[in-house]
């Protein structure tokens, strides 16, 4: 059955590895059903891998990341390149849903809406690890225990699944470059987007939960070593982009996240494991303390660090 009409959108997928070749091709594929008006394939300063998608992607635009390293310079040079008045953003370990991009479009219909974001699932290379809390599933790129169960505005969104308004993308610059995930640095350059492009045209961000996406979760990434590793980075990346907003971007949302949904999940955990459900929910909640013990943690190192290169300054000066 043919999908219905919807605004002209352009896709753009970052890439930037052979290795993940298979996964590139099962994005673009589940794409192209859903009738967008251009895929725009970005590849970060890989010539190799630029050559093959030339080759073996017919119908896709792929171009060099003109920007430094990173996907957000990926993403920037794509959305540069659209010229669409909605662009769309997915990763390329990712595979969209029939009628996702049809969802994503729907609360564009209000001009005060200047971005959406979906619901991600996950497609584990294997089980998921029991100890797994839901609540940070946010840590492996899945939609966790505590977003909205339909559609509603929210604060920020993911960029492995968004929708921009052009104009307000194009207002604040796009996505910051050089702040964002690369080598052993995990900083969040799509919440840090969201904010600013709130601030500068007043306009909110929806969440479509029905709008979902697949995200891989490769076996590596289910250790309870990798979990702690995300969540200290994640308190330094809050940290970092604290540093670089001002007092008008609110970040009440992590602490209703910390006051509220991560005491719950706790006493929910403890509770079941006591009623004699099984060993997992005590696991699920001694997960949840140490993930908000290794973020505070993360917080603590990069507040102190940066408060040293800040006397460091002042001393030089």
């Amino acid at each position: 059955m043919p999908h219905p009409p919807h605004p002209a959108v352009s896709v753009v997928v970052p890439t930037h590895s052979e290795k993940r070749w298979s996964s590139l091709l099962r994005t673009i594929e589940s794409v192209r059903p859903q009738q967008p008006a251009e895929i725009i394939v970005v590849v970060d300063h890989n010539p190799a891998l630029r050559r093959r998608a030339e080759r073996e992607l017919p119908g896709a635009t792929v171009l060099d990341n003109a920007y430094d390293r990173g996907a957000s310079g990926n993403r920037n040079t794509g959305a540069v390149h659209s010229r669409t008045p909605l662009i769309a953003f997915l990763d390329d370990d990712t595979a969209a849903c029939p009628a996702w991009l049809a969802a994503m479009v729907i609360p564009f219909a209000d001009p005060a809406v200047i971005g959406t974001g979906g619901g991600i699932v996950g497609a584990w290379a294997g089980s998921r690890p029991r100890w797994m809390p839901d609540e940070f599933l946010w840590t492996v790129g899945i939609s966790y225990t505590g977003m909205p169960t339909e559609t509603a505005p929210i604060r920020n969104v993911w960029s492995a699944n968004m929708v921009v308004r052009r104009e307000a993308f194009q207002a604040v610059g796009g996505f910051r470059t050089g702040f964002g995930k690369l080598g052993d640095q995990n900083r969040p350059e799509d919440t840090d987007l969201c904010l600013r492009m709130s601030a500068e045209t007043g306009g909110c961000w929806m969440y479509v939960p029905g709008a979902v996406i697949r995200h891989e979760v490769p076996a590596d990434r289910t250790t309870f070593g990798f979990f702690l590793r995300r969540c200290y980075a994640e308190g330094r990346g809050k940290v970092q982009m604290a540093g670089l907003l001002d007092d008008t971007h609110d970040l009440g949302t992590e602490r209703d996240y910390l006051r509220r949904t991560l005491p719950r999940a706790v006493g929910r955990g403890l509770a079941a494991a006591g009623r004699g459900r099984g060993v997992a929910h005590a696991l699920r909640a001694g997960s949840v303390l140490a993930g908000v013990g290794a973020a505070g943690f993360g917080g603590a190192v990069e507040s102190l660090a940066t408060a040293r290169t800040r006397r460091s300054s002042r001393l030089a000066h």
